[in-house]
């Protein structure tokens, strides 16, 4: 049974994913074992984890695509299982509107994107059509989102960083970062012996690295939870027309919208991409009203309502959202 203690517990973990039992006791009033206990019984339901992933934007490397792919009717299923298992999709969306699923794609570059959307995507049985937007800049993904179980005060009090908590360093060995961040997408609470024994680097190195990388954002921790958990909010992708001049600002306001779960600027028939999460329906549309009416300028080309999730960032899930595998993302 999901209780209030619950749904603390993962937006607590939501503030800092690799937070001690220590720090989080006090500010949710329960001794540390109980944290513990209650998140391994999360953990092992499915019902809520924690994974990591490199950001494109600061490691160096990379970049994203959302991919819309229509297929016939009876293969939707079909062709959402296949592409779960490619490792170069991250997340896959059946949606409602013009396409049938929304993928995010993750590659190193331009040419291995259009090797993957060419030689591998476009070849799944059950594929007919695919159309591609390129993520110029995100600027809120995830792993920021709260369910708001937790007041402003309990928030910091999670979030304060321990004493002598490391600071960005110039030290760059991407190929090192990238194995500790591989290790973390499984399990991003992972303790620091079990990583140096998957990434063959010292417990010290390990500790001081992925320290390094969260502040300096290169590493995103995240946790995700099921709809047991959560409830079962709506979400929508709004596919957004905004005025060159006006977008760097639209974007920004757009971003700190306590609904808003993700924001991007991109390439493609639309230049922002908005995902929204909102308890009923209704409540997207009046948030869309809002929206138009707060920023005239913007017209809003699409949306996709999301009607189940197969894959988010990497981990499997069941059709009531619960967490059965992982497939590391490998772009």
């Amino acid at each position: 049974m999901i209780d209030e203690l619950d749904l603390a517990l993962v937006d607590a973990l939501r503030v800092d994913p690799r937070a001690p039992w220590s720090r989080l006791a006090a500010p949710l009033g329960v001794d540390p074992a109980t944290l513990s206990r209650r998140w391994a019984r999360l953990a092992a339901n499915g019902d809520a984890w924690v994974t990591c992933y490199p950001s494109a934007d600061r490691i160096g490397r990379g970049l994203t695509a959302l991919v819309q792919v229509d297929c016939p009717a009876d293969r939707v299923g079909a062709v959402a299982a296949a592409l779960a298992r490619h490792p170069q999709t991250a997340s896959i969306e059946l949606v409602t509107g013009d396409a049938d699923l929304l993928l995010t794609v993750a590659a190193y570059d331009h040419a291995a994107l259009t090797g993957y959307l060419v030689d591998r995507l476009g070849t799944v049985p059950g594929v007919l059509r695919t159309r591609t937007t390129l993520v110029e800049r995100t600027l809120v993904e995830g792993s920021r989102f709260s369910n708001g179980a937790l007041d402003a005060e309990q928030r910091r009090a999670i979030a304060a960083p321990p004493p002598g908590a490391a600071r960005p360093g110039a030290d760059r060995r991407v190929e090192e970062d990238l194995a500790l961040i591989r290790a973390l997408g499984a399990d991003g609470r992972m303790p620091y012996a079990a990583l140096a024994a998957r990434t063959g680097l010292p417990a010290s190195t390990v500790r001081r690295r992925l320290a390094e990388l969260r502040a300096g954002g290169r590493a995103v921790l995240r946790c995700d939870a099921s709809p047991r958990v959560t409830g079962h909010p709506v979400g929508a992708m709004l596919w957004l027309d905004v005025p060159p001049a006006a977008l760097p600002d639209a974007a920004r306001r757009l971003a700190a919208l306590p609904q808003t779960r993700m924001c991007a600027v991109t390439v493609g028939p639309a230049n922002l991409a908005l995902y929204l999460i909102a308890p009923q329906l209704p409540d997207l549309r009046r948030i869309e009203q809002d929206l138009v009416q707060h920023h005239p300028a913007i017209r809003v080309r699409d949306r996709h309502v999301t009607l189940r999730t197969p894959k988010l960032v990497g981990h499997l899930l069941t059709p009531d959202g619960r967490r059965t595998d992982y497939v590391p993302i490998e772009p």
